[in-house]
């Protein structure tokens, strides 16, 4: 991958105002780790401060408002205590020299009434979903949510834009609207888990309608250089569908040109759960969007720079790989072995599976 002009994932990026040192992201994973009132706690700081190599790091889904709210032990963005609890992330990160979005979540209808005070989850409509969510009971049924009524959407708006200048003040380097994998901006998206009579459903404008006011509310605290925004068109995860999943995500790629974006994130897996066999919407997307375009889903090294070293996109974000490996950049660049991640410690729990994974010098210690 040497030679005048090609790049790879170790060239640096300019993704708007920030020059990242190079094109490996840090995707957005839950670890449930979260402490007292939601905030995430010292043992997290160190958690991201682990992995500051990263070009870019995405947080965790971090919950917009109380509402937003759909399993145990996630972090918030919308309370005093929280934004002082990421500040020590923000810090911690910009002291390694790295750039971190805070991912900005609402999980609509994937949630449960014993987060809400008894009350139903929100969502575009009153259609449930087969499966069971943890909760600080134990495992329960997910519920029929109850629908938006059109009136109240403008506040759940607001609650982004609320938890946007949060980020602002916590310190982050930008935010990453989380319209993927099932949960209130993907609801509203497709039209398995949206069948609205009004403004925000039937056709594939109005369905969008929702993500485009998010969008617009977050652009206007931070400016659509410091703005993401994360799509997964073909994931099923949550009881989601959509009946032309190419047309949907492609309008809504085509109306986010508007706005300038640092990014569209796509989750367009390879390999692993999310993949969809013979399907990929990468090179329409790539073709529609002309802002960066982050890939991921089931990449390694060698694809990662394939595909980047393509131009079909200009960054790649890596999950578990970076769960597992705080020093990934330094392993792929050198070709090294990877630890292996222990699933049984991906949520929930404490330093164990979490801070203790081995950077390369201390593989062969002890």
């Amino acid at each position: 991958m040497s030679g005048n002009g090609e790049r790879n994932l170790f060239t640096p990026f300019q993704l708007g105002p920030y020059e990242l040192r190079n094109r490996m992201v840090m995707a957005p994973m839950t670890r449930s780790r979260a402490g007292e009132g939601n905030a995430v706690t010292d043992v997290t700081v160190e958690y991201y401060r682990q992995r500051a190599t990263a070009g870019l790091i995405v947080t965790e889904g971090t919950q917009v408002s109380p509402q937003g709210v759909g399993y145990t032990s996630t972090p918030g963005i919308h309370t005093p205590e929280q934004v002082a609890a990421w500040r020590k992330v923000t810090d911690a990160v910009h002291a390694e020299g790295g750039r971190i979005f805070a991912q900005l979540w609402h999980t609509g209808r994937v949630s449960h009434p014993s987060f809400h005070g008894g009350e139903l989850p929100v969502a575009p409509s009153a259609i449930g979903f087969e499966g069971q969510v943890f909760t600080y009971q134990g495992m329960q049924p997910y519920v029929t949510p109850r629908a938006l009524e059109a009136g109240e959407i403008p506040g759940v708006v607001a609650q982004f834009a609320h938890a946007a200048e949060r980020a602002y003040e916590a310190g982050f380097d930008g935010v990453e609207l989380h319209g993927a994998n099932g949960y209130l901006i993907d609801q509203f998206l497709r039209d398995g888990s949206n069948q609205r009579t009004d403004q925000y459903g039937g056709s594939i404008p109005n369905r969008a309608r929702f993500l485009n006011e998010v969008t617009a509310a977050a652009v206007d605290v931070w400016g659509g250089d410091r703005v993401g925004v994360r799509l997964s068109p073909y994931v099923a995860a949550n009881g989601m569908s959509d009946s032309d999943p190419e047309a949907t995500f492609g309008y809504a790629a085509s109306t986010l040109n508007a706005y300038g974006l640092a990014y569209l994130h796509l989750i367009d897996a390879l390999s692993g759960p999310m993949a969809q066999p013979g399907k990929r919407i990468t090179p329409a997307i790539r073709a529609i969007f002309r802002h960066p375009l982050i890939v991921n889903g089931g990449y390694d090294a060698q694809t990662g720079n394939l595909v980047v070293s393509s131009g079909q996109a200009d960054l790649v974000a890596f999950g578990v790989p970076f769960l597992a490996n705080p020093d990934l950049v330094r392993r792929y660049r050198e070709g090294a072995p990877l630890n292996t991640p222990d699933r049984a410690t991906f949520y929930g729990g404490d330093e164990h599976g979490y801070v203790d994974y081995p950077a390369l010098g201390e593989v062969t210690a002890g």
